[in-house]
């Protein structure tokens, strides 16, 4: 799946951080209060 604007936007925070990542291996660590950290 690609990481797109629109993915990234629509994602929502959750009990406990997740990663939502694409098929090259580049993520975002989104975080409970909905903070996010690029990797």
């Amino acid at each position: 799946m690609a990481l797109t604007d629109t993915a990234i936007r629509q994602a929502k925070p959750r009990d406990k951080p997740y990663k939502l990542a694409d098929e090259k291996g580049m993520f975002l660590l989104m975080h409970p209060n909905g903070g996010n950290i690029g990797g």
